[in-house]
C-alpha cells in the first residue's frame, strides 16, 4: 500500500462522512487507505463504521479505551498500525484540506524528501483558520519557540506546530518516539534525523464541532520543548544567569562606591553584554558559528539588540523604583527576568540561524544519479 491517511480523532463525529468523501476524491488512482485512531467518548466510532461500508476508500478504526499520550499518543499508535509507505497525518476537523494529500506525496516524490511539512507560514500558505488574533499570537509565537531551541532540526521548517504532515514510515524510529499533548510533529523531528521539505496550505474553517485547544495543551507544549532541548536552552539560562550575577554585582559595587544607580546600570549593562557574547560563542552556539556570518557580524547583530533592549529596559527600571519605591537591584533584576526569552530567541533566530540545507539529489529506478539542476533547469 502506497499511504496511510492517518486521522486522530475526540468527538469528530459531524465531520467524519465528510472527509472521507473528499479524501476518496482526492487519492484516487492511489493506492491508499484511511486509519481514524478513536479517543472519543461519544458516537464517533458509529459513524467511522458506518461510513465505512460504503466508502469506496478503504477505512480503519482504532478506538482506545484508554487515550494514553492524547493526540500524539494517537498517531504514534496510528504509525505503529498504517500498512502504507507512507503515512500523511491530518486533523479530522477538515481545517486540513483533504485535497492536499496528493501534493505532499508528489512533493516527496519529486524532492527525495523523507517528511513533507504543511506549512500555515510559508510561500502562499496562511492561517486564516485559527480562531481569532489571540490563537493566531499563539501559534507564531510557538513556533518561533520551537525553531529558537532546535535551530539545527527546524533549519527547513517554518511550521513545526502544524499536524499535517506527510512521512515515510521506514525513515522513523516510532519506538523512539515519547509521545505528549498535541505536537506530534515537533516530537518526530527533535528525535530523528530526517531530510524534510515544506509544502504551502491554507489552513481552512472547521467544517463542524468546536476547537480542543486549551491553556493545559499549552502547558503541556512548554513541557514537551522542555523535556525535547534541555541543552542549548539550558546552557543559554546558565550564560544569563551568570551574566545577570555580575550584572547585579558590578552594579552595586559601583552603587557602594557613591554611584549613582542609573550610571551603574548603564556599565553594568554593558560589561555583561560583551561578557555573554564571548560565552555564548564558546558553550552556547559553537556549532552554529560557520553558518555564514563572521564574528564580527555576530559580535554586531549581538551587541545591536542588547544595546537596544538594554535602552528599552533602563527607562522600564527607572519606573519601577521611582513609582513603587522598589529597591534598585530588585528592579533590576525582574527586568533582567523578562528580557532573558527574547535575547535567546533573537540569537537563535538571528545571530546563530543556521542556513536551510538542499535535499540530496533523487536517485531514478533506474539506478541512475540524477543529474544536478542547473541554471536552464
Amino acid at each position: 500500500m502506497q499511504v496511510t491517511v492517518v486521522v486522530p480523532t475526540f468527538n469528530e463525529g459531524p465531520n467524519v462522512e465528510e472527509l472521507v468523501g473528499r479524501l476518496a476524491v482526492a487519492v484516487e488512482g492511489i493506492d491508499a487507505e484511511v486509519l481514524f485512531v478513536d479517543d472519543s467518548t461519544d458516537d464517533t466510532p458509529v459513524v467511522v463504521a458506518r461510513v465505512a461500508g460504503s466508502s469506496s476508500l478503504p477505512v480503519r478504526l482504532l478506538h482506545r479505551d484508554e487515550p494514553v499520550g492524547g493526540l500524539s499518543g494517537a498517531v504514534v499508535e496510528g504509525l505503529g498500525e498504517a500498512r502504507g509507505e507512507w503515512v500523511v497525518v491530518m486533523d479530522g476537523d477538515l481545517q486540513h484540506p483533504p485535497e492536499m494529500v496528493p501534493v505532499l506525496l508528489e512533493t516527496a516524490a519529486s524532492t527525495g524528501a523523507d517528511i513533507v511539512v504543511a506549512s500555515r507560514y510559508t510561500g502562499n500558505g496562511d492561517a486564516g483558520g485559527l480562531d481569532g488574533r489571540w490563537r493566531h499570537l499563539v501559534s507564531s509565537a510557538s513556533s518561533l519557540l520551537a525553531r529558537s531551541m532546535f535551530p539545527v532540526r527546524l533549519r527547513n521548517v517554518t511550521d513545526p506546530m502544524t499536524g499535517f504532515f506527510a512521512v515515510r514510515t521506514t525513515a522513523i524510529d516510532v519506538a523512539a518516539l515519547r509521545p505528549r499533548g498535541f505536537k506530534i510533529l515537533l516530537e518526530i523531528l527533535a528525535r530523528n534525523k530526517v531530510e524534510v521539505v515544506e509544502e504551502p496550505f491554507v489552513f481552512g474553517e472547521r467544517f463542524a464541532g468546536e476547537s480542543k485547544a486549551t491553556f493545559a495543551n499549552g502547558l503541556r507544549y512548554l513541557q514537551q520543548l522542555t523535556a525535547l532541548r534541555f541543552g542549548r536552552m539550558s546552557t543559554f539560562a546558565l550564560v544569563g544567569a551568570f551574566g545577570a550575577v555580575m550584572n547585579l554585582a558590578i552594579m552595586w559595587g559601583l552603587e557602594q562606591l557613591g554611584v549613582h544607580y542609573m550610571p551603574a546600570a548603564v556599565v553594568s549593562a554593558a560589561v555583561t553584554i560583551v561578557t555573554n557574547f564571548l560565552l555564548l560563542e564558546h558553550f552556547v552556539f559553537h556549532d552554529l558559528r560557520d553558518e555564514g556570518r563572521n564574528v564580527w557580524k555576530r559580535a554586531a547583530q549581538s551587541f545591536t539588540f542588547n544595546g537596544i533592549e538594554a535602552a528599552v529596559r533602563l527607562p522600564f527600571l527607572h519606573w519601577l523604583v521611582v513609582l513603587t519605591g522598589m529597591p534598585p537591584v530588585l528592579a533590576q533584576a525582574l527586568t533582567l527576568v523578562v528580557a532573558f526569552l527574547l535575547r535567546f530567541v533573537f540569537h537563535a533566530q538571528v545571530v546563530y540561524r543556521p542556513r536551510k540545507s538542499e535535499p540530496e539529489p533523487v536517485v531514478p529506478l533506474t539506478g541512475e544519479k540524477a543529474a544536478p539542476a542547473t541554471d536552464e533547469d
